[in-house]
């Protein structure tokens, strides 16, 4: 029997399907879904609770005509696949793939390239701003989650959308703090709202709704108990914060209700000025193990169908899971130790430590800034907070590391995760600059492990340097070394020789000591004898060691996870030319100056000759080059 989904292959031609036919092709969307996610790997659960909504989407609005801007966009798999990407969707976030986020060069129905939370209004309004200066005639809408609503950008957004009064269209995807299970018709929910068995619920859930709404929602929740019968009009003004910021607003509707959906939003395509549609959504909805833990399957790995396991192979720890077990023994210890993350505690690490000590854990939702500014304060009243953030997500809060942590110098330790190249996520979540852009900072320590048992040691010495110290650290496993009981902190700022050599030395830091120590064994295959340094710290850098290697080889290989420009290739030379030692010859290895797509990171490695083979064969090269073989 052949399939909707093979014959669909314009999302025009959702328009002209019966309700029984879009209903069928939910089905077998979240099928695919199903199936090559399990195979890939990706965010699962909120592309199964998005699929009636994108498909309502397509129904009302004319893309690539109209804009789509999916905020994060980690919820845009739907989108992909009724916009002629199906027959593709196999390749899902593998190299030369359809990648795992909206891509402006992968089709012209993505409109926005996203993948960093609270942008989508923003971008939006813009195009919405610029459509109206150009005399153009074309619907602009926003997808974006209660999540990223607690990301200040998408209020400062909101703000100035309202002020503007041009029309956009905000489509709000709540799948965290449904007002109630199912919610039909409005007029319905209205009129049963007061009556509810689940009154109180409805209530707790209204409150939380507003006061979590970062600046004006604890205001305006307070203006509302002011209010007569605050309560009745907190549950029949769901919207009231958005329409006091100048939106017209309609819901909250159920998002799995495609003709609700296609009425709500046919009605704001014709409403003037901005509108905001409060849709209703259940994360993982059609697959039992997703909807049971919406979490896990948010961001999935390979995952067995028939039991929603994911497939693990046994390997060494994670340097995530290690850097959470350090930090709950150090923690045990020393009660002034805080840990703080922005909206990301499984991914960080620091869930397990928010169990163990509930009041030295702060979770401040997508609000980067914030939770460096906070640490700033924590640290100046004599506390110990770790920022545990992405390499990615920490661009997010530079003005506050420099100015508020960096330029008073405390003590305050940012534990850096996903440092490198992360893989399938590609290049909106590769961490392959904060070396570049931390290292100009003044005070800050910069540090990276070659391996799970120095990243433990790293992190005791982080906590007990009077400084701001960044540690990174790459996604994935470890080397599966033994972890010391006890670790002894490193003196500031002095590398290691992991090797001796006599022909070239390798300047490495952090994942690539160890793909050094293997290139030295190829090397010493063709008879070249490389020394290996474990630099440990891209700031301050071992002085001392770097000069003595540099007139012992007169040959050094710098070679970093982190972009060639401002990298430690970069610091090393700047160090050799102040020192007068400019006969010392130099080979940058690195990421080159250019945004890195996605696939396993292996792959990437190798395309980039960052692995043991491509520093084998660069330095042989250099050698020639320079006379030395």
């Amino acid at each position: 029997m052949t399939r909707l989904l093979d014959t669909l292959v314009s999302p025009n031609q959702i328009k002209n399907m019966s309700l029984k036919d879009i209903k069928k092709l939910a089905e077998e969307i979240r099928q695919l879904l199903i199936e090559t996610v399990s195979h890939t790997g990706g965010h699962l659960a909120p592309n199964l609770g998005v699929v009636e909504l994108t498909l309502a989407i397509h129904r009302v609005f004319d893309t690539p005509k109209d804009k789509i801007v999916f905020d994060v966009g980690h919820q845009s798999y739907v989108h992909k696949i009724v916009t002629g990407r199906a027959d593709r969707f196999h390749t899902l976030r593998t190299k030369d793939g359809i990648s795992g986020f909206p891509k402006t060069k992968e089709s012209e129905h993505d409109s926005f390239g996203t993948g960093h939370s609270s942008t989508s209004i923003s971008a939006a309004l813009g195009m919405a701003l610029a459509r109206d200066m150009n005399g153009e005639d074309h619907q602009v809408l926003a997808v974006i989650g209660d999540g990223s609503m607690t990301g200040g950008q998408a209020f400062e957004a909101l703000n100035h959308a309202g002020d503007t009064d041009a029309h956009m269209i905000v489509i709000l995807n709540d799948n965290e703090m449904s007002i109630a299970k199912n919610v039909g018709a409005l007029s319905e929910y209205l009129s049963k709202a007061r009556v509810a068995s689940s009154y109180n619920k409805i209530k707790q859930d209204a409150e939380t709704f507003l006061k979590q709404i970062p600046a004006v929602g604890d205001k305006a929740f307070k203006t509302v108990k002011k209010m007569k019968d605050g309560l009745s009009y907190l549950l029949v003004s769901p919207g009231m914060v958005f329409e006091e910021l100048g939106f017209h607003y309609y819901g909250p509707i159920d998002g799995h209700n495609i003709e609700l959906l296609t009425e709500m939003l046919t009605k704001a395509k014709h409403r003037e000025g901005p509108v905001l549609v409060h849709v209703l959504t259940k994360k993982g909805k059609g697959y039992k193990p997703a909807e049971e833990h919406a979490d896990l399957f948010h961001g999935v790995g390979p995952f067995c169908v028939e039991t929603g396991k994911v497939h693990k192979k046994p390997s060494a720890p994670s340097y995530t899971s290690v850097f959470s077990d350090a930090l709950i023994a150090l923690a045990e210890k020393d009660d002034d130790i805080i840990g703080i993350t922005a909206a990301m505690p499984e991914g960080t690490g620091l869930k397990k430590f928010s169990q163990r000590f509930p009041k030295q854990f702060f979770d401040v939702g997508i609000a980067e800034q914030h939770a460096v500014t906070l640490a700033a304060g924590l640290a100046m009243a004599g506390k110990k907070p770790v920022v545990a953030l992405y390499s990615t997500f920490a661009q997010r809060a530079y003005d506050q590391i420099l100015h508020d942590v960096c330029l008073q110098d405390l003590p305050v330790v940012f534990a850096i995760d996903r440092a490198g190249l992360v893989g399938e996520d590609g290049p909106t979540h590769h961490g392959v600059f904060d070396i570049s852009y931390l290292r100009l900072i003044p005070n800050i320590v910069i540090m990276a492990p070659k391996d799970e048992n120095e990243l433990r040691r790293m992190l005791v010495s982080a906590i007990a340097y009077p400084h701001p110290v960044a540690l990174r650290y790459p996604r994935g496993s470890g080397l599966g070394v033994e972890i010391e009981a006890e670790s002894s902190i490193l003196p500031l700022g002095k590398g290691e020789v992991v090797r001796e050599g006599s022909d070239v030395a390798f300047l490495a830091l952090g994942t690539m000591v160890h793909n050094c120590e293997l290139a030295a064994d190829i090397l010493a295959e063709q008879n070249v004898k490389a020394g290996v340094i474990n630099l440990r710290f891209a700031k301050p850098l071992d002085k001392e060691l770097i000069i003595k290697t540099a007139m012992q080889y007169r040959c050094l290989v710098t070679v970093e996870e982190n972009a060639l420009h401002g990298g430690i290739g970069s610091a090393v030379m700047e160090m050799l030319n102040e020192a007068g030692l400019h006969d010392v010859k130099v080979l940058r290895l690195g990421i080159p100056d250019r945004f890195i797509e996605h696939g396993a990171r292996a792959l990437l490695l190798k395309d980039l000759a960052l692995d043991e083979a491509g520093i084998a064969r660069q330095t042989e090269l250099f050698l020639e080059k320079n006379g030395v073989q």
